[in-house]
């Protein structure tokens, strides 16, 4: 479910689970309790990683479908609290992207402090309101981090999804290379920064990332009561129903 693997102090937590890496409370928890143990187990960068063609397809929607509103609600907290253990990490962390990233996967490269993806026809971006629901603010606001206030805008409202060389061009990934390099390339950027004296990393990084936490941190830009309230919408369950039932076609 969370494979580790250690590249000289730099440690790389790769998303397996096959066949779109999607992301059940489960694997969350484990991603968590990894971002949240790492300063103590000597580990100097993290590198978060998902399968070739599909970095994760985000939040496990037939999963969730399944849960009542107590469950519902936990995994929606376990989600959350992977963003805020990567924005609160004393430890740069990269996202490899080594291919498509809708939902939940982008939103997880959003809390990294920089996003290798993978050169090609892979799409990227915050699709929420094409299946029905809402993007809170603590999500809207570390897109606008990245790409601006109006572009952040155009993305969320109309559920885009766009391709790697788009996404590069905007800043919402930082860096192009081949899909067989992108955990190589997530690597090197953090042993070049890994360089710099450390003290000053440390402290100029935490005052930039400041605002980050505190809006993750914050319930009430999580919005979780009104998610819950969305969630159960007539409209919203048949749009996630009917994407489940697509799903369920491909296998």
């Amino acid at each position: 479910m969370l494979e580790r693997i250690d590249r000289n102090g730099i440690l790389e937590l790769k998303l397996a689970r096959p066949p779109v890496n999607a992301l059940n409370p489960e694997l969350l928890a484990a991603l968590r309790a990894a971002i949240v143990a790492a300063p103590g187990d000597g580990v100097r960068g993290l590198v978060i990683s998902g399968g070739p063609g599909v970095f994760s397809a985000g939040l496990d929607v037939p999963r969730l479908l399944s849960l009542d509103r107590a469950g519902l609600e936990n995994a929606w907290r376990e989600f959350f609290g992977v963003c805020e253990a990567l924005a609160r990490s004393p430890l740069l962390s990269v996202a490899a992207i080594g291919g498509h990233s809708p939902a939940g996967g982008a939103v997880l490269s959003l809390f990294c402090d920089y996003r290798v993806m993978a050169r090609g026809p892979f799409k990227i971006g915050l699709n929420e309101v094409q299946v029905g629901l809402f993007v809170p603010d603590c999500i809207q606001y570390a897109l606008r981090r990245l790409v601006g206030i109006y572009r952040a805008e155009r993305l969320v409202v109309a559920g885009a999804m766009i391709e790697s060389e788009q996404a590069h061009a905007i800043g919402l990934v930082d860096e192009l290379t081949d899909q067989e390099h992108v955990a190589t390339r997530a690597a090197a950027w953090l042993e070049d920064m890994l360089k710099l004296p450390a003290h000053s990393l440390h402290n100029t990084r935490a005052i930039a990332r400041a605002d980050l936490i505190e809006v993750i941190a914050d319930p009430t830009r999580m919005d979780i009561p009104r998610f819950l309230q969305e969630w159960h919408r007539e409209e919203t369950q048949g749009v996630l129903q009917a994407l489940v039932a697509r799903l369920k076609a491909k296998q």
